[in-house]
């Protein structure tokens, strides 16, 4: 009589098709990271169609990204506790019915609520995705298939102006959203074929008073920090919001560090290599989101381009990553992660400095330029610095630590985009002399200085994890001498 496998890697009929539930996974993790910037370059045209002002179009934006940030470590959580692949099997079917819903949208208000309904689907996969390719892949190919999975959400993060341009500017901007469900259904009908049922479920109970606290936390943050651009820091209810959110952060720690169970395994944090791994990533996710946020309507309000040009001038960002990306993970396996990362964040840094130098008159070659240059530049740290976030981790608290990754990139979008827009009103205002929340008409030389600031800062903040990572360059050779 045949032994019942215990393991995936003892399972033979798993194995055989690994690769294509590494195809399934990552369809869906390219796509739940797609749609936290895909809507970007569309946020002008839903701004003109549902009349609204830019500041309260945000919101389609960033309650996407808040609600991930507040629930993915629950959702990691319970997968270990009900079985990932079936958190992961609901999680895509609920993506595609919130990306139904945000295409039928006629209202700010329900297009909001569709995105939070995506967001939850969303959260699902992503917080575990890189726990079932830990499970199924052996020790010798589960780098290369972490690295993939890593690949995915960088694409899917930074390739959403581009594509979301054609789409939009073809279709319309429902289509940003529609455009999940044929491949959604494909992704679906390939991964329920082939993941197999949950072998291993924790008895660990789920860790609610954490769960509640860090939600809490999360949406008073960003709800004091969005409705500040509006409304400036000084309103009681804003500082109110902002005082709350510190309490129920520390309320939380404190909780955490006497669970049995805690959502966030803080001792993963002791590792100062994955401390300072995670901490670049963020940063660069910050930055990058100002850019992201600001493109498209450089692009196409001060350069006059229509959303399909501008999104294929955008589009240059996402190529010349897939290009870059590849060989940075296969010449990382060789001379390691470290220099990589480093050179990458410069390039960043380069590129970032250069687009503070575009303005009205500026030629669409030397936009190209920068923005395909941020792309080399993307491509170079992130294979690399995800490899060095899961290699300097235990091998039993990989999901832990894909979760955190998970965590920290969706909260550098959301503080991207609030760095972005708030310097951007706050520089426009002051040049204005008044309060301002959006474009005025006529007067291109005023958003234009926001831009310029703002993009110097970005190359700021990449030039702080740069000297981070030289640090770390520096510290990891004089270790081996």
């Amino acid at each position: 009589m045949k032994a019942i496998p215990h393991t995936y890697q003892e399972n033979e009929a798993v194995q055989r098709r690994r690769w294509l539930i590494l195809i399934a996974v990552n369809l869906f993790t390219f796509m739940a990271t797609l749609d936290g910037s895909i809507v970007n370059i569309a946020l002008p045209e839903i701004s003109s169609k549902l009349s609204l002002d830019v500041a309260q179009t945000e919101w389609v934006a960033t309650s996407y990204l808040m609600a991930i940030c507040a629930a993915v470590l629950f959702f990691g959580k319970l997968g270990d506790h009900a079985g990932k692949i079936r958190i992961f099997k609901i999680g895509t079917v609920v993506f595609l019915i919130g990306s139904l819903l945000c295409g039928f949208s006629t209202s700010l208000t329900f297009l909001i609520i569709s995105r939070v309904v995506q967001a939850i689907g969303a959260s699902m996969t992503m917080a575990n995705n890189m726990g079932i390719i830990t499970d199924i892949f052996p020790a010798n190919e589960r780098g290369r298939a972490l690295g993939l999975i890593g690949t995915f959400v960088s694409l899917g993060s930074i390739a959403g102006p581009s594509i979301g341009g054609v789409l939009v500017s073809t279709l319309g901007w429902e289509y940003i959203f529609w455009v999940n469900l044929p491949i959604g259904l494909a992704a679906i009908g390939l991964g329920w074929k082939v993941l197999p049922d949950d072998l291993v479920r924790s008895r660990t109970r789920i860790d609610l008073p954490g769960s509640l606290l860090f939600a809490c936390f999360i949406m008073l943050l960003f709800t004091g920090l969005l409705l500040g651009q509006q409304t400036g820091y000084r309103n009681g209810w804003i500082i109110a919001s902002l005082a709350a959110s510190v309490a129920a952060f520390l309320l939380f720690l404190w909780v955490e560090k006497r669970s049995q169970n805690p959502l966030l395994q803080l001792s993963l944090f002791r590792n100062s290599w994955f401390s300072l791994s995670i901490l670049c990533g963020f940063l660069v996710f910050v930055a990058v989101f100002c850019f992201n946020i600001l493109a498209p309507f450089y692009t196409q309000g001060i350069l006059q381009l229509t959303p399909s040009h501008a999104g294929l001038l955008l589009m240059l960002f996402p190529v010349t990553m897939v290009i870059v990306a590849p060989l940075s993970g296969a010449l990382s396996d060789k001379i390691g992660s470290e220099l990589l990362t480093f050179a990458g964040l410069i390039v960043n840094v380069t590129a970032l400095y250069g687009m503070a130098t575009l303005h009205q008159g500026s030629s669409i070659g030397w936009v190209g330029l920068w923005t395909a240059l941020l792309g080399v530049g993307n491509g170079l740290f992130q294979s690399p610095n995800n490899s060095l976030v899961m290699s300097k981790v235990p091998r039993t608290q990989l999901g832990a630590a894909g979760s955190i990754n998970s965590l920290i990139r969706n909260i550098g979008m959301v503080v991207g985009i609030t760095v972005a827009t708030t310097t951007l009103f706050s520089v426009m205002s002051s040049q204005a002399g008044r309060r301002v929340i959006g474009l005025i008409p006529g007067r291109p030389d005023i958003f234009l200085t926001g831009m310029h600031t703002v993009f110097i800062l970005a190359a700021c903040i990449c030039l702080v994890a740069a000297v981070l990572t030289g640090w770390r360059l520096w510290a990891s050779r004089m270790h081996r001498h």
